[in-house]
């Protein structure tokens, strides 16, 4: 959309998208709005919008993952995990072992990993194992022992989540929770998944909603 676009004419062109067959995306930046159109419907009706009032220019976006494309978002996503900025200018670099084994291995390695530079510290309180007897990690103790360390260092914790049903348990504990393709494929992750279920990147976030 131009500049001057009104809201009025950006509803307008949603509206038109609609009737085109696709679902409109709406980025709202500090000059400018844009609106993409994403899925498959009347091509020539997009592109009719050119002429539409408000409409700057009508762009075909040709990367594969159009929502995160820069044509459609040209600026960075910079998510604030307690006061560390992911994503912005500067590397940020999350050490830390796979599996939190013992008090004395985490605190030993988050001191190391602090001395080092990283502003994370991570740590699998469950494992994914291939074999049901190999060590599938301390659980709920793993996590009281990253929460420990992270008082300690000032590091936050960023651990990896093995299935839905132990989201809200690890918020308690962990600042930030990742998922895993391993983790994808677990048996116990596909039992426990359920359409409405969602994480927030920032454990945070999850808190405050």
């Amino acid at each position: 959309m131009s500049d001057g676009a009104t809201e009025a004419e950006i509803e307008h062109v949603i509206e038109r998208i609609r009737e085109a067959g696709y679902q409109p995306h709406v980025t709202r930046g500090t000059q400018r709005t844009i609106v993409a159109a994403v899925g498959s419907g009347r091509r020539h009706e997009i592109e009719a919008l050119q002429v539409a009032p408000g409409v700057d220019t009508v762009v075909p976006i040709a990367q594969p993952f159009k929502l995160v494309s820069r044509q459609v978002k040209p600026h960075r996503s910079v998510v604030n995990v307690k006061g560390v900025p992911i994503g912005g200018d500067k590397v940020v670099v999350i050490a830390g072992p796979c599996s939190v084994e013992s008090p004395e291995q985490l605190l030993s390695t988050a001191q190391a990993v602090k001395k080092s530079g990283a502003c994370l510290l991570r740590g699998g309180a469950y494992k994914p194992r291939t074999s049901p007897y190999d060590f599938q990690g301390l659980g709920v103790e793993a996590l009281k022992i990253l929460q420990e360390a992270s008082k300690q260092t000032g590091l936050p914790v960023v651990t990896e989540v093995m299935s839905t049903e132990d989201i809200d348990l690890i918020c308690e504990y962990a600042i930030c929770s990742r998922w895993g393709l391993a983790t994808c494929r677990t048996s116990r992750f596909c039992a426990s998944w359920q359409p409405h279920a969602s994480l927030s990147f920032s454990n945070e976030d999850r808190r405050r909603r």
